[in-house]
């Protein structure tokens, strides 16, 4: 009898979450609401950009969420937030569905929910091309007096504070300049996504992507979300379907070969 109890206690609580499931979920709200809100930062080329002293948002992600509340029938709102405070940003419900590069992490996943991956990717070093002899491999790297440059709050420098143990660490705010910091001679190198590489060593000629193709880590590419599983759904089939379609290959390489200012 104590086991039948314990069983009927569990699907009463199981039905309870269901109901409750139903009856408010993030996918119902945003149709009722009749505004996709996506949260995206504007500093990460080709995903999503901001011109300095335009309101404008251009790049692959801000396209993809125009064609994703085009398919939910709703108006789009780009809502600006930061890799420091994306989290906290969430957290607040200050947008639905982040999109802007975001990169798979264990420690966001305690917190929120990954659509299905769109991109594979993983950190690499850009440098300035006389010096991509120095700096093939971490142990090349981190040593004293290398100095490696970091954007704050995001992968980037949790993955260099957790391999670099010698070199100089600094941590540049801006990270639409930060590979001036580089071209200048301010620091030696960056390591950034394998994806974001391969476009800046187009847009400066200066620098040069080392193995792009053989990045240090593995890491992907998805769109962050609460924790409401009928609006990841539907995102993840939306997703799929783009990919499946063979839409998102050359629309990620128009952006790849855009003429960014």
């Amino acid at each position: 009898m104590r086991l039948l109890r314990s069983f009927f206690l569990l699907i009463a609580a199981l039905c309870l979450a269901l109901s409750a499931q139903a009856q408010s979920n993030r996918l119902d709200d945003i149709l009722a609401r009749g505004v996709l809100r996506v949260g995206t930062t504007g500093d990460y080329k080709p995903f999503s950009y901001r011109p300095a002293g335009t309101s404008e948002f251009i790049g692959l992600d801000v396209e993809l969420a125009g064609q994703l509340a085009k398919t939910l029938g709703v108006k789009l709102e780009l809502v600006p937030t930061t890799w420091p405070s994306l989290m906290k940003d969430l957290g607040e419900d200050r947008f639905d569905i982040a999109m802007g590069g975001v990169s798979i992490s264990l420690e966001r996943q305690k917190k929120a929910l990954f659509s299905i991956p769109y991109l594979r990717d993983g950190k690499t070093p850009i440098t300035r091309c006389e010096n991509k002899d120095r700096f093939q491999t971490l142990a090349q790297i981190d040593q004293p007096g290398t100095r490696l440059i970091v954007n704050p709050g995001g992968t980037n420098e949790r993955f260099a504070r957790a391999h670099i143990k010698q070199a100089s660490i600094t941590v540049y705010p801006d990270n639409v300049t930060i590979f001036d910091q580089i071209v200048a001679g301010k620091a030696d190198l960056m390591l950034t996504d394998a994806i974001e590489t391969r476009l800046q060593q187009k847009l400066k000629p200066q620098l040069c992507a080392l193995h792009p193709e053989a990045p240090f880590d593995f890491s992907e590419k998805a769109y962050l979300m609460p924790r409401d599983l009928l609006w990841k759904a539907f995102v993840d089939q939306w997703l799929h379907q783009t990919v499946a379609s063979g839409a998102f290959a050359p629309m990620l390489e128009k952006w790849l070969s855009h003429p960014w200012p």
